[in-house]
């Protein structure tokens, strides 16, 4: 059977693909630059350097603090999720973000706080 075509479906769904950060120390050069805290994220982003590789590259951590290994999971893939739905539409070529997880507040917020306090950090940090 052939999947339905026409004007009346859908487009497929399009994953924007973000390079994710690995190496300690990208981690670290982020700490240093810009920050913003909301309630449910903290945001660390910084500019890189034009000889640096080019897209946005975006790092996820959650400490400890957070809970314990299901409850840091869970705030992970809510980050995963917040960083693939905004930074395409808010993110700057060129720049490396770092979401932080904040304790017992990013696996327990509603999805949609927290969606608006990424955006809300995005703005700061670039503004």
């Amino acid at each position: 059977m052939k999947p339905p075509v026409g004007p009346d479906v859908g487009s497929p769904a399009v994953s924007v693909c973000l390079e994710v950060l690995k190496n300690r120390s990208d981690f670290v050069r982020a700490s240093n630059a810009r920050r913003q805290g909301t309630p449910g994220i903290h945001l660390q982003g910084r500019k890189r350097a034009q000889e640096e590789a080019v897209g946005i590259r975006v790092g996820y951590t959650c400490s400890k603090k957070v809970g314990n290994a299901v409850a840091r999971n869970r705030a992970k893939r809510r980050l995963r999720e917040v960083a693939r739905i905004v930074l395409p539409e808010m993110g700057r070529d060129g720049w490396d973000y770092v979401l932080v997880g904040r304790k017992d507040l990013t696996a327990s917020l509603p999805f949609e706080t927290l969606l608006a306090d990424m955006r809300r950090a995005m703005k700061k940090v670039h503004g």
